[in-house]
C-alpha cells in the first residue's frame, strides 16, 4: 500500500495512487448548473488540476462560485483574450485596464481602430481557441530567459518589471505560441473557459465572463458612463506622469523623484477638490444639502474635511451633520434573511426624521439635532440646537448618500451627490491590472491595525461582508451623484508597503486567509517602498498611516 495515499475528499476519505492528478478525482458534473470546478484546495493552499498528489492530504474542490475560482477563470480567458487579439491583429498591443459594467474593460492598440465588426473577429478566434481545448503548460525558466521571451513576444512592460520580482526563476504559461504570466493560477486548459462574451464599448472592448451567483450565465453588463469618465481622466493623468505601470513607478523613485510624485498627486486632487468647492459656491443660494458617499476606505472622511475648508475658501460656511445621529433605537433595527440586525441598511436610519430636519434647516428653521448614544443604543436630544444662515450648507457623509431614498422629500436642486472611491489606474503592466478593490482593502487593513486594534485576519475576515453591503447599498447609486471624486494616489502602494507587509508576513500558513494574505504578499513585494514623512498631513492617505491634521475633527463630526 506504499503506492497509494488518503485523501479527504469534500468530506469522505478516499484511496488513490500516489502521483494521481487532481483533475482525475472530478467526477462529471450532475447537471449544467453545477459550478465548473477549476482548481482545488489541498491542505490549505491553492493547486491547479494538473497537481499530482503525493502524500495524504485534505482536498477541497474550487469552483465558480467562489472568488478563488472566478479569479483563476477569468485570468485564464484573459490570457485567450490576448492571444486572440494578436493573432487577429499581429502587431497590436492589449492593455486590461480595469473592472467595468461586471466585466473586464479591455483596449487593444496599434494600427487599428477598435469596431464592433473587429470585435467579433476577436471573439471568433477566442471560440475557435477554446474549441480546440489547447493546454495551460507551466514552465519554469531563469530571469535572463524570461526577459528574453518577453521582449520576443513583444512585452516589453513585462520584461522591465523583471527587476523587481524575487527569485532566480519566473515561472509562465505556455499556450501554443504565446507565453505570458498574469500573476496567478490557470485552468487546465482552454476548453474549460466555453462562457464568454465581448462586448464594444468605445474605444475598446468589455471581455464577459460568468456570474458566481448563476455560474451558468454571464454577468449582466451594466453602464455606467460617469464611473468611466473617471476611469479615463485617471488613465490620461498617469499617462501625462508617464507611470502608468509598477515598474514605472518603482523608476520614479529610484531615480529620487518619489517626493515630486507625492506633492504632484496632492496637488492634483486638491485642485479637483477646490473646482467643486467654487461650483457648489456658484450655485450656493439652491444648494443646501451637500451628500457624500462611497464604498470602505475610499477616503470619504478626509474628503469632506478637505472640501469643507475650499467651500471656506469660497465664501461659505459649510456645517457637519452626522448621519449616525438619526439611527433607529437598537430595537428598532431591521432584520436581513438571516435574522441578524442588519446594519447597512439604510433602513436603519429615520428617514422621516431626517428629511423633516433637513427640510426645515433649508428653510432657514430652528430645529434640534439628536445624538445617538450607541451605549444605551437610543437617540437623545441633549440642547443642539441650530438655525442656519443662507452661506451655510450642510455637509452630510454616510453610505447611503447616493440613495434618493434618503432625501426624497428635499428638491433636487438643493442637492449636491458626490461620490468618492478609490479608482487607482495603475497597472502591474499591460496584462495586469491592480484591482480597486485590491487597494481598500490594503487601506483598510492598514488602518485596522494601527488605529481600530483589529488584525489583518478579522479584517479579511469582515471583507467579504462589507463588499456584500456595497453591492447592495453603494455601487447601485454610485451613477445618480452629481461628480465622482477619485480618491486614488499613485504613489500609495508604495507607502502602504512597508506598513503591511510585515502584518502580513506573521500570517501562518495554516490559517483560513492564508491564500489571500499570500496573494496581497507577493503583490506587494514589487514595489520599492516610499519614504511616508513627505505625505502631507491633509492628505487622504494620512486617514489610513495616521498623521492625519483632520483627526481631532473626525472624531468629533463625522
Amino acid at each position: 500500500m506504499e503506492h497509494t495515499i488518503q485523501v479527504n475528499w469534500s468530506g469522505k476519505t478516499i484511496t488513490v495512487k500516489k502521483g494521481t492528478v487532481l483533475r482525475e478525482l472530478l467526477s462529471a458534473p450532475s447537471d449544467s448548473n453545477s459550478p465548473l470546478i477549476v482548481a482545488a484546495r489541498v491542505d490549505n493552499r491553492i493547486r491547479e488540476l494538473t497537481y499530482p498528489l503525493e502524500m495524504d492530504c485534505r482536498v477541497e474542490p474550487v469552483d465558480l462560485s467562489m472568488k478563488d475560482g472566478e479569479r483563476i477563470y477569468t485570468r485564464s480567458l484573459t490570457f485567450v483574450f490576448i492571444r486572440a487579439c494578436r493573432e487577429v491583429f499581429p502587431d497590436c498591443t492589449v492593455s486590461v485596464e480595469h473592472s467595468f459594467g461586471n466585466g473586464l474593460y479591455c483596449e487593444v492598440h496599434g494600427r487599428i481602430t477598435l469596431t464592433p465588426r473587429q470585435v467579433h473577429r476577436i471573439e471568433q478566434q477566442m471560440r475557435e481557441i477554446i474549441e480546440q481545448d489547447e493546454p495551460f503548460q507551466k514552465i519554469e525558466v531563469s530571469r535572463e530567459e524570461a526577459d528574453a521571451i518577453y521582449r520576443k513576444m513583444r512585452f516589453s512592460d513585462k520584461a522591465e518589471i523583471l527587476k523587481y520580482r524575487p527569485g532566480d526563476t519566473v515561472g509562465l504559461y505556455q499556450c501554443s505560441w504565446m507565453m505570458d504570466y498574469l500573476y496567478g493560477y490557470m485552468v487546465p486548459s482552454t476548453g474549460y473557459l466555453k462562457r464568454f462574451g465581448l462586448k464594444f464599448y468605445l474605444p475598446g472592448v468589455i471581455l464577459q465572463y460568468p456570474s458566481r451567483e448563476k455560474t451558468n450565465r454571464l454577468r449582466n453588463f451594466q453602464d455606467n458612463p460617469k464611473l468611466f469618465r473617471v476611469f479615463r481622466q485617471a488613465e490620461k493623468w498617469s499617462d501625462s506622469l508617464g507611470i502608468r505601470n509598477i515598474a514605472e513607478l518603482n523608476n520614479c523613485i529610484e531615480e529620487g523623484r518619489g517626493r515630486e510624485l507625492i506633492r504632484i498627486g496632492e496637488a492634483h486632487q486638491e485642485n479637483q477638490i477646490a473646482g467643486m468647492a467654487e461650483r457648489i459656491a456658484s450655485r450656493k443660494d439652491a444648494i443646501r444639502l451637500i451628500l457624500i458617499a462611497g464604498p470602505s476606505s475610499s477616503g470619504k472622511t478626509t474628503f469632506a474635511q478637505r472640501l469643507k475648508i475650499q467651500l471656506m475658501v469660497s465664501g461659505l460656511h459649510p456645517v457637519p451633520i452626522s448621519m449616525d445621529n438619526y439611527f433607529l433605537n437598537r430595537n428598532q433595527v431591521p432584520v436581513d434573511e438571516n435574522g441578524k440586525q442588519d446594519l447597512e441598511s439604510i433602513d436603519v436610519i429615520d428617514l422621516e426624521l431626517f428629511n423633516e430636519q433637513m427640510t426645515r434647516l433649508i428653510q432657514g428653521q430652528e430645529v434640534e439635532l439628536p445624538h445617538y448614544n450607541f451605549l444605551t443604543g437610543e437617540r437623545e436630544y441633549i440642547g443642539n440646537v441650530i438655525r442656519l444662515s443662507e452661506d451655510q450648507p450642510i455637509i452630510v457623509e454616510g453610505i447611503h448618500g447616493m440613495n434618493e431614498k434618503l432625501t426624497e422629500m428635499i428638491p433636487g436642486e438643493n442637492k449636491f451627490k458626490i461620490y468618492v472611491s478609490a479608482l487607482t489606474q495603475l497597472n502591474v503592466d499591460n496584462h495586469n491590472r491592480i484591482p480597486t478593490t485590491d487597494v481598500r482593502l490594503i487601506r483598510r487593513m492598514v488602518r485596522d491595525y494601527h488605529f481600530r486594534s483589529t488584525s489583518v485576519e478579522e479584517t479579511l475576515g469582515m471583507w467579504s461582508s462589507v463588499r456584500r453591503g456595497e453591492e447592495r447599498n453603494i455601487f447601485p447609486f454610485q451613477e445618480s451623484a452629481d461628480i465622482m471624486f477619485n480618491s486614488a494616489l499613485l504613489y500609495e502602494l508604495a507607502v502602504l508597503k512597508p506598513y503591511l507587509l510585515p502584518l502580513l508576513e506573521g500570517v501562518p500558513e495554516e490559517h483560513p486567509f492564508y491564500m489571500e494574505v499570500n496573494r496581497l504578499k507577493n503583490f506587494l513585494k514589487y514595489f520599492v517602498s516610499l519614504d511616508s514623512s513627505e505625505v502631507p498631513n491633509n492628505s487622504i492617505l494620512r486617514e489610513f498611516i495616521g498623521g492625519s491634521c483632520f483627526e481631532e475633527e473626525v472624531t468629533d463630526v463625522f
